[in-house]
């Protein structure tokens, strides 16, 4: 099952809460998350400003509909399942929840305890409530990464524990990784969807991702990867399809001989920095996700930025196994900016 687009170089942004909190009014308090009017009403909210501001290049389509959406779909913020497993979460007017490190010591974790946190009884009975409303509910929520997770729960430590005691920290690992598991699964089987709110580039795809964030793995070598979490992968991959990998790090191309023998990497969201070619030769069918620099993207000029995105995606090539995608960009991005973003993709499809 390799996903397909139903048009060639689709197109996504994400902005920083600090972009909504300017221009929409949004407040990221516990509220937004989990109250069910503030769900539905600031969802809808950031869809009409999108269609305000960016309608002309197909945003904001579903500014008329009150949607129970369950989580957060035009944020980048993965922090519910590191408060299910322990970590204090805080939270802020324009930023996204900041996820405390719990700095556990032991190489094990209760299984059952995350299912029974407040942290999820809050989220079960938001979705009910939006159930018992709308009748369906809708969306998902950013399940993180394996990696990921262990780093919020032990900080650093957990890269000594690879070293020092490499099947302790696999096993360690796995059993993350079955809560997660169990988490996702927990999600697809209320909504159907799973990963929306990792990258809203799956969206175009015609069929639900499942995608796995990897943003902590630029700190590990391709040798601890390939021992230690790329047989999670590699069986999740087995398991549920379309499946991905979401890597924000600059170097993912470290990584892709690795990559190259998952079963089915059918998608890779792939950082600013990394060699768009030399992944593209690891992997021929798998649909890239072309990231770009946020932090960076209103420095270029208008030239610097068409050559970026046209180099980008010449290298990947196949257009419909193509997409950019710009996540994060704060409150300084200018309106052009955006705009100019599809406007260059818009001229690489013709071209």
């Amino acid at each position: 099952m390799k996903p397909c687009c139903s048009h060639p170089l689709p197109v996504e942004v994400v902005f920083h809460p600090s972009w909504w909190n300017r221009h929409a009014g949004i407040v990221f308090d516990e509220d937004f998350f989990y109250d069910p009017r503030r769900r539905v009403a600031d969802e809808q909210r950031m869809e009409r400003t999108l269609y305000d501001r960016f309608g002309d290049c197909g945003l904001g389509g579903h500014r008329d509909e009150a949607r129970p959406e369950i989580g957060v779909v035009h944020l980048a913020a993965g922090y519910l399942l590191s408060e299910m497993l322990g970590c204090r979460v805080e939270y802020a007017a324009d930023a996204a929840p900041q996820v405390i490190c719990a700095h556990r010591e032991e190489l094990a974790i209760d299984e059952e305890a995350p299912f029974r946190s407040e942290p999820f009884r809050r989220l079960q009975r938001l979705i009910e409530a939006l159930k018992a409303k709308y009748g369906y509910v809708t969306g998902d929520i950013n399940w993180g990464g394996v990696l990921n997770l262990a780093i919020d729960l032990k900080g650093e430590a957990v890269l000594m524990d690879m070293m020092i005691d490499p099947e302790g920290t696999r096993a360690y690992f796995e059993a993350i990784g079955r809560v997660v598991e169990r988490f996702f699964r927990y999600i697809r089987s209320e909504t159907g969807t799973t990963s929306i709110s990792v990258n809203r580039i799956v969206r175009h795809l015609d069929a639900p991702l499942f995608l796995h964030s990897e943003c902590s793995h630029t700190m590990i070598s391709e040798q601890d990867y390939e021992a230690l979490l790329l047989p999670i992968d590699c069986r999740w991959s087995e398991l549920y399809r379309p499946y991905g990998i979401h890597y924000c790090g600059r170097d993912p191309h470290r990584h892709a001989a690795q990559f190259a023998r998952i079963p089915h990497l059918d998608f890779l969201d792939l950082g600013w920095g990394g060699d768009v070619a030399a992944l593209r030769a690891a992997l021929p069918e798998t649909f890239f996700s072309l990231r770009l620099n946020p932090v960076e993207i209103e420095s270029y000029t208008s030239d610097e930025l068409y050559r970026i995105i046209a180099e980008r995606v010449a290298a990947s090539g196949d257009l419909l196994r193509t997409g950019i995608c710009c996540i994060n960009m704060d409150a300084g991005v200018s309106d052009g900016r955006v705009r100019e973003l599809f406007r260059i993709a818009e001229e690489l499809r013709k071209r």
